[in-house]
């Protein structure tokens, strides 16, 4: 299939970024603490530099939203959405489960997601209308029909443990065939690809999670946050799920989908 000029140049910036974290990551990092406490290095920096770079020479017209650089002409039509190393706390102690996030918006809807974690050995992305890729296979997500059928996994959850929902939570798991907590950008690669059915994450940024939507929705997916509105630049928690049916059973499990 030939790429459309916004997806090789996702492709191109997704390249340009992992030469700068291959590097960093066999040769060791400086870890710096930013104002919210979370850690930032220079892997993370120079890599969405190098993202920047490639998205400006092509498109120099369209507006730039950076994990670390922040947003430039965001009323532009066209916005990209960048999280250079989504999960530096596992880059910076050895471990895989790290990726490159980019992602375009237009008008504020979703059109372009490429998920880039090279040290795991995985490359999702998507373009609306086109289907999901993994690896340059075309992926798609299960026929999974229940809960009872259902694999769940979850990531970041603190907001929900510390709050009245923690318990809902709970009723939903007791319905779930299998749970695990695979995190990251690692259980949407696995939802887009049919390996599990369900994902409920808290504590997340729109930057963390734009490319890997617009991933699972070309799959077949359905992508919310947890009251099942549609994603924004403020979204902070998801409801993925592999269909419809299985996102309005956990929904029904939820606070929000009670109307509470």
């Amino acid at each position: 299939m030939t790429q459309s000029p916004f997806m090789a140049t996702a492709q191109a910036a997704a390249d340009a970024a992992e030469t700068v974290i291959r590097h960093y990551y066999e040769a060791g990092v400086e870890i710096q603490i930013k104002a919210d406490a979370t850690p930032v290095t220079r892997a993370d920096v120079e890599s969405e530099d190098a993202i920047r770079t490639v998205i400006r020479e092509c498109f120099p017209d369209h507006g730039f939203y950076g994990e670390e650089t922040g947003q430039s002409d965001i009323d532009a039509d066209y916005v990209w959405l960048i999280d250079p190393i989504d999960g530096t706390k596992s880059f910076v102690r050895g471990y895989p489960m790290f990726s490159s996030q980019i992602a375009l918006m237009h008008r504020g809807e979703l059109i372009l997601g490429v998920s880039n974690a090279p040290l795991f050995g995985q490359r999702a992305w998507a373009e609306r209308g086109q289907g999901a890729f993994l690896n340059g296979r075309r992926i798609q997500v299960a026929p999974t029909a229940t809960l009872e059928e259902a694999t769940l996994s979850t990531g970041n959850l603190k907001t929900l443990a510390l709050s009245p929902c923690w318990a809902d939570l709970g009723a939903l798991v007791a319905r779930m065939n299998r749970v695990r907590g695979y995190g990251d950008f690692y259980h949407y690669h696995l939802l887009a690809s049919g390996s599990i059915d369900l994902v409920v994450e808290s504590d997340v940024n729109i930057l963390d999670i734009a490319a890997l939507a617009v991933i699972v929705r070309e799959a077949g997916g359905v992508f919310t946050d947890l009251a099942g509105n549609a994603l924004g630049l403020d979204t902070r928690d998801v409801l993925a799920a592999a269909n419809h049916d299985l996102h309005r059973a956990a929904r029904a499990e939820l606070p929000w989908g009670r109307g509470r």
